[in-house]
């Protein structure tokens, strides 16, 4: 069985093993594969695993042997899965495998936002509290979270636990309805997006990229919500019409946004978050420890074990 992995450096930079895989058959691991590079490293191949390499309609006909493409990510949308059926082409994903160290991240963006820590320890390192006449100061407004309303949108794993953490804050926690999508079971009480939207005092984002949730946080959705309002984003980029969202900062609009996710990672220099006021921005790192690593490689490899043994798992084709 011939093997390819197309982009191996984000899933493992040298601190896991691929060996399991080595076990199913001639493996062959790529850094990263440019579009350019794509039809000649899939050639051979009967088993392609991509993390964030497109595998567009085109690609099928130049892997004529190719029997499983296994995502390296729960989000699939990498794949053209109209050609991978017209193909017999299974096509799998890892779910929920990130799902707490995602909802960790966007705490931890959460809480950067209304507590602003970075900011103080570096303004203590830079000798601004040795300056002081008082014993406390601060530099931004300090924001507490108790009794303040977080909207989820979106709330399957990652939002589900999200909403619980913010529960032993004390936040009341919202959950909202997206238009033309059929209500989910949710613990938390389920609002229309526009009604959440303008209670909120958080909104964090959850929700999977579709056409319908593509720049769903646009120019009319931004007006709806409070002036004081915070969002987050550790879902996908796409979700966010930027440039209006960077509008929305540089005017007060809303008061700040912090995101692990951008439309087009890596960003591009013109991105115009880059420079927004009130904006934080991490490298998609909640999927990134070294625990979901772990997690993504193991059930990776029982993703082509199954396939191999006729009873394939996670089929997302």
């Amino acid at each position: 069985m011939n093997i390819v992995i197309l982009d191996g450096v984000p899933l493992n930079p040298g601190d896991l093993d691929w060996q399991p895989l080595r076990e199913l058959g001639e493996l062959t691991v790529y850094d990263h594969t440019t579009p350019e590079q794509l039809a000649e490293r899939i050639s051979d191949a009967e088993i392609i695993f991509t993390n964030k390499v497109k595998i567009p309609a085109s690609a099928f006909d130049a892997a004529p042997r190719l029997k499983l493409i296994s995502v390296l990510a729960t989000g699939y949308d990498v794949v053209d899965l109209q050609a991978a059926r017209e193909y017999d082409v299974t096509v799998c994903n890892v779910p929920s495998y990130s799902a707490a160290f995602t909802a960790q991240t966007a705490i931890a963006l959460l809480m950067e936002l209304t507590h602003h820590v970075a900011l103080h320890a570096d303004a203590v390192r830079a000798g601004a509290w040795s300056a002081q006449k008082y014993f406390s100061f601060w530099k931004t407004p300090l924001v507490e979270l108790d009794e303040k309303v977080l909207l989820l949108v979106g709330t399957g794993n990652i939002g589900s636990r999200v909403g619980q953490i913010a529960n032993a804050f004390g936040m009341k926690v919202l959950a909202a309805q997206l238009p033309g999508r059929e209500s989910s079971k949710s613990t938390f009480e389920r609002i229309p997006l526009e009604e959440g939207l303008a209670q909120a005092d958080v909104i964090s984002l959850h929700c999977p990229l579709t056409d319908q949730t593509r720049q769903l946080i646009n120019a009319q959705t931004l007006s709806l919500m409070k002036k004081s309002a915070l969002l987050i984003n550790t879902a996908r980029g796409a979700l966010i019409d930027e440039n209006a969202l960077a509008d929305a900062l540089q005017n007060d609009i809303i008061a700040g946004y912090a995101t692990d996710v951008v439309d087009g990672e890596p960003p591009r220099e013109d991105n115009p978050l880059l420079h927004a006021k009130n904006t934080i921005i991490t490298p998609h790192l909640g999927w990134a420890s070294r625990e979901c690593r772990q997690r993504l490689l193991n059930v990776s490899v029982e993703n082509a074990r199954a396939f191999l043994n006729g009873a394939p798992q996670h089929v997302v084709s």
